[in-house]
Parts: C-alpha cells; sequence; structure tokens
C-alpha cells in the first residue's frame, strides 16, 4: 500500500487548487509584462510568439496524456492482482483436501484468518494505521499456515511427494501479497508532476502575453483552461492512488469476499 502519503486526497486537491490559481495569476502576470513591453516599445502589437506557444502547449498535452494513460495502466494492474489473489487463495485452499484428515482443521481455520486479515488490510483504509495492524497480521498469519502446512506433508499418513502438490499453492498465495504491496509504491517520479505544473503555468504565461494586444481579455476562456488542467491533474493523482481517494477499486474486493464465503 502507499502508505508514504498520509492523505493524497487533500494533497490532490490543494495542489489542484493551488494550479488552478497559479494558471490565472500567470495568465494574468503574462499579459502585463506583454502590455508594458508594448507601452515601452510605443506597439500596438507584440510579435508573435505562436510558434512556441504551440509547441509549449504541445508538451503540455503530451505529458498530461502519459500521465493519465500511465495511472490508469497501473490501475488496471492493481485490479488484476486482486484477481490473483483471489485465483491463488481459492487453490491453495483445495490442495488442502490432500493434506493428512488430522492437519487440516487447524490449517483451514488458520486460513480463514489470514483471508479476513487480507480483506480487513484494505477495508481499513483510508485509516492507514489500521491498515498497517492488518497487514503485519496477515504477514504473521502467513508463517503460522507455512508452519503447518510444512508439517502436515511430513506426517506419518501423508502422501508422498505432497511437499510438491501444496507446497508451491501456498508459497503463490503469499507471493501475490507482496507483489500487490509493491504495486501499489509504483508511481512516476515526482519530477513529472512538477514538470507538468511547471508547463501548465508556463503555457498560461505565454497565452497570457500573447493576448497582451486584445483591448480586454476573454477571461471565460482563461478560467476554462485553468480548471481543465487543475481537474486533470487532480484526476491523474487520484487514479494513483484508488485505495485513499475518490476514486475507488473497493468493488474488485469482492472477488475477496466470494472465496472467503465460500471457505465456510
Amino acid at each position: 500500500m502507499a502508505l508514504q502519503i498520509l492523505n493524497p486526497t487533500a494533497l490532490g486537491i490543494g495542489i489542484a487548487i493551488a494550479l488552478f490559481v497559479g494558471i490565472l495569476v500567470c495568465l494574468a502576470l503574462g499579459r502585463w509584462l506583454g502590455r508594458r513591453i508594448m507601452a515601452r516599445h510605443h506597439v500596438d502589437a507584440l510579435p508573435s510568439v505562436g510558434s512556441l506557444e504551440t509547441a509549449v502547449f504541445a508538451l503540455l498535452g503530451l505529458l498530461i496524456a502519459f500521465t493519465f494513460s500511465g495511472a490508469l495502466s497501473r490501475f488496471d494492474v492493481r485490479r488484476a492482482q486482486v484477481v490473483d489473489e483471489a485465483n491463488a487463495i481459492g487453490t491453495a485452499w483445495l490442495r488442502v483436501d490432500v493434506l493428512p484428515a488430522s492437519a487440516q482443521p487447524g490449517l483451514r481455520d488458520t486460513m480463514r484468518d489470514y483471508v479476513d486479515a487480507r480483506i480487513a488490510t484494505y477495508r481499513k483504509l483510508p485509516d492507514i494505521d489500521a491498515a498497517r495492524a492488518e497487514l503485519a497480521r496477515s504477514q504473521q498469519l502467513q508463517g503460522d499456515i507455512w508452519r503447518q502446512a510444512t508439517a502436515a506433508v511430513r506426517l506419518p499418513d501423508a502422501r508422498p511427494g505432497l511437499e510438491v502438490a501444496v507446497l508451491p499453492a501456498f508459497n503463490a498465495m503469499f507471493d501475490i501479497t507482496t507483489v500487490r504491496i509493491a504495486a501499489t509504491q509504483m508511481h512516476p517520479p515526482t519530477i513529472i508532476y512538477a514538470m507538468l505544473v511547471g508547463l501548465a503555468l508556463a503555457s498560461a504565461l505565454l497565452a497570457g502575453y500573447q493576448a497582451a494586444g486584445q483591448a480586454s481579455f476573454d477571461w471565460v476562456h482563461g478560467l476554462a483552461f485553468a480548471a481543465v488542467v487543475a481537474l486533470t491533474l487532480y484526476v491523474v493523482l487520484d487514479i494513483e492512488y484508488p485505495r485513499l481517494g475518490f476514486v475507488r477499486i473497493d468493488a474488485i474486493d469482492q472477488l475477496l469476499v466470494g472465496v472467503r464465503a465460500g471457505m465456510n
């Protein structure tokens, strides 16, 4: 889980608001600079910077597109990993059937507790401390499951070769937990977001400068531009942390809930 960010929802809202205000300020600043240059050189219009403005806006659009696409891709990967974990738990649960009958009840009880902890780990979010506690409990239960499973395959009445049939299934069930934790910590470098914000402000500055020759600035378009860019950045950040913001993947957790229901 992305536990290093305490409140990404508040952070995203704060960045979006700051970017919205910053774009409006840069629009006004660019217009002021342009009009000052016009007054200094006693001209009614500024030399065209259309090619430069187009290049900056194109780069801004490209960066937004790649950032948004990457966030959606990671969002889909996280959902797919829930499916993988549900399948791994279901397989491990079925493999318990081939163990000696005396070892099955205790191992099944521990597995039920383990799945409960895995479900609770994500249900507790955005309470990060509670989620950490459930994660620690699930990791402790992994050790209990492994000890019981390895002891069961060595019982006198265990069939030959059970280690090969049973233990890899439990190992896969544990591995997907690590994979899911690592996936939630994979995000673009902070410099990418800083560059996006910088390009948005630079674009606003150029747009304001280019409009200096106009008698009045079209603030409707300026407000729309600021709102669209700020909202897009917020949505990207929200998708990057789908357990902690308004964008959620809780519905896919019903797969784990369904697996747990089948373990009763």
